[in-house]
């Protein structure tokens, strides 16, 4: 909206969350609004990302428009055929490394150091 003297719009993950409530439950901002115990203003700052809501809020306008939020843990998406790549890949890797046998470690015998530690 140039030239008309507001400040462009931004869309803020809270705002579009609610949009998307106010546009899938089929009902206007005032309806919405009015089911949630806000004023229409008030509602549509908030879907204009002019205000930003509280999450008691969000959840009021979520019921209002028939949701429910809940947490849920959230999981990176694993593709299984770039991970098997990955993989194939990783163990290649390792197979191709120069191969070196380490020389046998020195410990004390276990018996030993539980008798020494026994007798102190």
């Amino acid at each position: 909206m140039a030239g008309n003297g507001h400040r462009p719009i931004t869309r803020k993950p809270t705002s579009a969350l609610l949009e998307r409530v106010r546009r899938e439950s089929g009902l206007s901002q005032a309806s919405l609004a009015r089911r949630a115990g806000l004023p229409r203003s008030v509602l549509n700052a908030y879907l204009r990302g002019g205000r930003e809501p509280g999450g008691d809020t969000v959840a009021r306008v979520a019921a209002a428009g028939g949701f429910e939020l809940a947490l849920a843990p959230r999981l990176p998406p694993v593709d299984p055929e770039r991970a098997g790549r990955i993989l194939v890949q990783v163990l290649e890797l390792a197979e191709a490394l120069p191969f070196r046998s380490q020389p046998e470690l020195d410990y004390p015998n276990l018996k030993e150091r539980v008798g020494q530690k026994a007798s102190l």
